[in-house]
């Protein structure tokens, strides 16, 4: 089952005295490239969150992100009001006639109005986190998924009509070698003279199995269907299924180079447009 990298996860929960929210975006990447943004009481366990991710998601452009928000509870608990009204006292003795309501804004932006104290991280709040990653990751890879269906029904189409395709050069196979055995026959006519006929077959001969397309055909089919049976396998593999895209390519570009037949550059022209079509698709691909 095909994963796309490109994804959205999110989960949120209250402990003690905070929201916690947690929130994972992905892109597509060569590799695992990962940032991370973290409150300061979460930073010493930076290594740990970063092995976690690095675990679970393999690859793609993450970006993590970890909020907090103090409860109501905490914000009243934050405010010192014994702090507060020794401010407003002394501004009244500084300027008597200002009212309470215009001291008050004044006095809420000075130091140590808020209380502030730096904790260490508990080991329940620390499991909550990582409780909350594994939801957002599970809703993350639920995304991918879903992306990967749709990338799945892409990629079924458009190697479907590049095997209808394929199909469609066989007709002209035959009427390819006629026209060009027809025109050896009437150069050799225009030259005016005498030739060996066995020795025509045997060059003619030789000059069409270099131009015998059955190999390419066959390989061709072969990579399709391998690149079919990819998309069903139990991981998502993206770099496999680019390196497939490789292997068609070379295929199609060796048919076109040996088509000499201007309906049949034609269907080439179209097939690579539909690979190309894939092979985009292709590095989204988990």
């Amino acid at each position: 089952m095909i994963q796309s990298m490109t994804g959205y996860g999110k989960a949120v929960a209250e402990c003690s005295d905070k929201k916690i929210t947690i929130e994972i975006r992905s892109l597509n990447s060569k590799t695992l490239d990962l940032n991370t943004r973290l409150p300061y009481l979460y930073k010493e366990k930076e290594l740990d969150i970063r092995k976690i991710l690095s675990e679970k998601l393999q690859r793609g452009k993450v970006d993590f992100n970890i909020l907090t928000e103090a409860t109501a509870a905490n914000k009243a608990q934050q405010v010192n009001p014994e702090i507060i009204r020794a401010y407003i006292n002394e501004f009244k003795e500084i300027t008597p006639d200002a009212t309470e309501a215009e001291l008050l804004a004044i006095v809420m932006r000075l130091p140590d109005v808020m209380g502030f104290t730096c904790k260490e991280l508990d080991e329940t709040e620390w499991k909550t986190v990582t409780e909350l990653m594994s939801d957002a990751i599970q809703s993350l890879n639920q995304f991918r998924l879903s992306e990967g269906n749709v990338l799945k029904q892409e990629f079924l189409n458009r190697i479907g009509i590049i095997l209808d395709l394929l199909k469609q050069v066989e007709p002209f196979e035959k009427e390819r070698i006629l026209t060009l055995k027809e025109r050896f026959i009437r150069n050799l006519e225009e030259l005016n003279t005498e030739y060996d006929q066995n020795r025509f077959e045997q060059e003619l001969i030789y000059y069409l199995e270099k131009l015998d397309i059955t190999e390419e055909k066959v390989r061709l089919k072969n990579h399709c269907e391998y690149f079919l049976e990819n998309l069903n396998s139990k991981d998502s593999e993206g770099k496999k299924l680019g390196f497939i895209c490789q292997e068609i390519g070379r295929e199609i570009n060796t048919l076109g180079s040996k088509s000499n037949h201007s309906e049949m550059q034609k269907i080439v022209v179209q097939m690579k447009d539909e690979l190309e079509k894939i092979k985009e698709q292709a590095l989204n691909v988990l």
